[in-house]
């Protein structure tokens, strides 16, 4: 089964071709990173306009990857949350129409659902149930995946994602937007232990996570240096922070897998690109006894092979939608 699959969430215009959930026949993205780091983060206007003036191009570019024709789809998959609503309605609206032209089912597929299915993509042998870390730019979530479309949240950021708080950090730093990649280069000078972060716990929610009081913390101690003319051990900085961060995520992961049972874990989303939490992942699962997937980069950013993966799944399900299908800023992964 041959799915054309469509994800524009937020700054990255998406188009892939997969077929049977597992195979990525072509995966072609344009990115407005350029354009929205001189806002230093994403502008919404600017990124709906930039989705409706590529995506036509950038869906005939995917097909003629793949090899395919419009003939030879079998299915239309989409984001249609969550997301910057005006970015997932672009998508979602050219893929109806889509649909609609082909005669084939339109398939709704949930932003994180397919980050966490971008592991059916890079290893085959992934099945559920596993226990998977969710951490990007908008969404840091500790999921229970029971079945491919059973999913139930075990924890969750109570403010901040993980990955808004490597930006705001980067953006102290002087480092350009998205952070999370310059941050993590940065870091890798400096064995931390400079500056000490807070760890927040959040009372009778053990799984839970706060990212707010570790940005602040950040943002202060470069106000403070900035007042007193002192330099901040910027790489000592990058490091700590993303140790701080990976602090809070690995443990709950590991006791999460723990208290469900699981002894397969997945990592999943932009911020599982960090090379610090990955060895802390990879750490905690050995000694832990579990076993770990964590994707290749290039499927940790937004992409729409993802969202083919998962719609893959939603499809056998039976989770197809009409032409009244409406986009969503928010949504739970379990809805």
């Amino acid at each position: 089964m041959k799915i054309l699959a469509f994800e524009s969430s937020c700054d990255e215009t998406a188009v892939a071709v997969v077929e049977d959930g597992r195979r990525i026949l072509s995966n072609a993205i344009a990115s407005q990173v350029d354009i929205h780091a001189l806002y230093g983060g994403v502008v919404p206007e600017i990124a709906s306009r930039k989705h409706v003036e590529v995506i036509a191009a950038l869906t005939e570019q995917a097909l003629r990857e793949a090899g395919c024709t419009r003939r030879d789809i079998d299915a239309v998959a989409a984001t249609y949350a969550p997301g910057l609503i005006g970015a997932v309605l672009v998508g979602l609206s050219f893929a109806k129409s889509v649909a609609y032209a082909l005669q084939v089912p339109l398939i709704p597929v949930h932003h994180v659902r397919g980050h966490i299915a971008a592991n059916y993509l890079a290893f085959p042998e992934l099945e559920p149930p596993f226990l998977a870390l969710a951490i990007s730019g908008g969404n840091t979530l500790i999921v229970d995946v029971r079945d491919y479309t059973d999913l139930r949240i075990l924890g969750a950021t109570r403010d901040d994602a993980a990955g808004e708080c490597f930006d705001k950090a980067a953006r102290v730093l002087g480092l350009p937007y998205p952070g999370g990649g310059p941050m993590d280069k940065l870091a890798q000078g400096s064995r931390g232990g400079v500056y000490k972060l807070p760890h927040a716990q959040v009372d009778g929610a053990e799984l839970d996570m706060s990212f707010s009081g570790l940005k602040t913390a950040v943002v202060n101690l470069g106000h403070h240096a900035q007042q007193v003319g002192e330099e901040l051990d910027r790489a000592a900085l990058a490091r700590d922070f993303a140790q701080a961060v990976s602090d809070e995520l690995v443990p709950r992961a590991m006791k999460a897998a723990a208290l469900a049972g699981r002894t397969v874990i997945a990592a999943a989303g932009g911020v599982a690109a960090n090379s610090i939490i990955r060895a802390d992942l990879e750490r905690a699962c050995e000694k832990q006894g579990c076993q770990l997937y964590l994707p290749p980069l290039k499927l940790c950013g937004d992409n729409a092979a993802m969202i083919g993966a998962q719609g893959y799944y939603e499809y056998l399900a039976g989770h197809t939608a009409g032409m009244d299908l409406n986009a969503y800023a928010t949504m739970d992964i379990s809805d």
